[in-house]
């Protein structure tokens, strides 16, 4: 039968598991992080430990001495440990290449203000290059003092220039 396009399709119900993407990667960062710990070590150091001792000495053995079934145990959880380390990785990734970002805005943000203050500092010392300063006013005034004290000032009377 072909499908008539002036009809809505049939709905197909599917099993389909949800699973929030951002919970499940907050799980392996915190599997991750057990998992690199002294803590974990020792756990699986006596969780071994004593599968081998019950399997060696006990009277009722439910892994002999090959121990395949340990074997197993420890693939799986080896197993499901590298893709979650992996994920808990790719999501660090992620965050560095945000934070790298973010650094780089910074940084050039940082350098603009950096050149805008230069040019501003630029600016002021060729407006104090104009101003006089408290050494070059000093300076006038004593050289105007030594003048004057060099040559006194002469008496206008009658008979100078002045007086026409």
């Amino acid at each position: 039968m072909t499908e008539r396009l002036d009809q809505p399709r049939e709905l197909t119900y599917r099993l389909r598991l949800y699973y929030d993407p951002e919970a499940f990667g907050e799980f392996s960062e915190r599997f991750a992080r057990f998992l690199g710990t002294a803590r974990f070590i020792v756990y699986m150091t006596v969780f071994v430990g004593v599968w081998l001792l019950w399997n060696v000495f006990a009277p009722y053995k439910f892994d002999p001495y090959p121990f395949i079934f340990l074997t197993l145990m420890l693939s799986l959880q080896a197993s499901y440990a590298a893709p979650l380390i992996l994920l808990a990785q790719n999501r660090q990734a992620d965050r560095d290449r945000i934070q790298y970002e973010q650094d780089r805005m910074t940084a050039e943000r940082d350098q603009a203000e950096i050149e805008y203050l230069t040019r501003e500092i630029a600016g002021l010392r060729i407006t104090l290059g104009e101003v006089a300063t408290r050494d070059y006013i000093r300076s006038e005034l004593q050289r105007l003092q030594d003048e004057l004290t060099a040559d006194p000032p002469r008496s206008r009377g009658a008979g100078s220039e002045d007086a026409r």
